[in-house]
């Protein structure tokens, strides 16, 4: 998989990344669930993981504190295997973030979540083009 980390980003998932970053959840969603099922390879996870986040926040975003919970455990499952980086994605931080926005989500309750920071929601962050990731 090491080698499918170190492969650019592909065009499709760069755009579904915009997307989730720009709030646009069920957007990104499409995207990367067409990206995700047009990869055989195991880089898939990574595509599905990113989509299982910003499920989440689309969850949140619509007082489903059981479905985001539910799409943050799944994200953590598929992200793990590409920790720290891959494709530029910055995984452990992307994990980090969702772990923050899950447990506000237990702190405030599913009957709260109208009053969840937004600004708790994950952002994909990315390495500089010039970096190289790792995995």
């Amino acid at each position: 998989m090491t080698d499918q980390c170190e492969e650019p980003l592909p065009d499709r998932v760069r755009h579904a990344i915009a997307e989730f970053n720009a709030g646009q959840y069920f957007e990104q969603h499409e995207t990367l669930e067409a990206a995700w099922r047009a990869e055989p390879r195991p880089i898939r996870e990574l595509y599905r993981g990113i989509l299982q986040i910003g499920l989440a926040c689309y969850q949140v975003q619509h007082a489903n504190g059981v479905g985001a919970i539910k799409m943050l455990d799944r994200a953590q499952r598929w992200l793990q295997p590409f920790r720290p980086t891959c494709q530029g994605v910055e995984v452990d931080r992307l994990l980090a973030d969702a772990e923050k926005l899950r447990n506000e989500i237990g702190r405030m309750g599913f009957n709260r979540l109208d009053r969840i920071d937004r600004s708790l929601f994950p952002i994909v962050h990315l390495l500089p083009a010039n970096h190289p990731s790792t995995s």
